[in-house]
């Protein structure tokens, strides 16, 4: 397992921008491919945007889209969610959640970091 640190998250107006950072303690985080889930109270998890270990392949949420990207930066361990545009339904806590390229599932998670976009 991957210890996951994300930080940034906060209030801000509709329409406003944050940036999301995780940082990963590992010697291999190149090898990992890294998402961002959120969970909204009432609403199940879901994957917001993933990037590949490499950086060659994202996806994001069709309610992002457009809006949210999400970049990586091995050196520094650290994994990003810029959002922009936000929207009150953007509140939720956001995860950042780590996965070997060779497997199917995320084996490790952060705490989380809270956004709440006002109304």
């Amino acid at each position: 397992q991957v210890q996951l640190v994300e930080s940034g998250g906060g209030l801000v107006q509709t329409g406003g921008s944050l940036r999301l950072s995780c940082a990963a303690s590992t010697r291999t985080f190149s090898n990992y491919a890294m998402g961002w889930f959120r969970q909204a109270p009432g609403k199940e998890r879901e994957l917001v945007a993933l990037i590949t270990s490499n950086g060659g392949s994202l996806y994001y949420a069709d309610s992002v889209k457009g809006r949210f990207t999400i970049s990586r930066d091995n050196a520094k361990n650290t994994v990003y969610l810029q959002m922009n545009s936000l929207k009150p339904e953007d509140t939720a806590r956001y995860y950042c959640a780590a996965r070997l390229s060779t497997s199917l599932t995320y084996n490790s998670w952060g705490q989380g970091t809270q956004v709440t976009v006002s109304s």
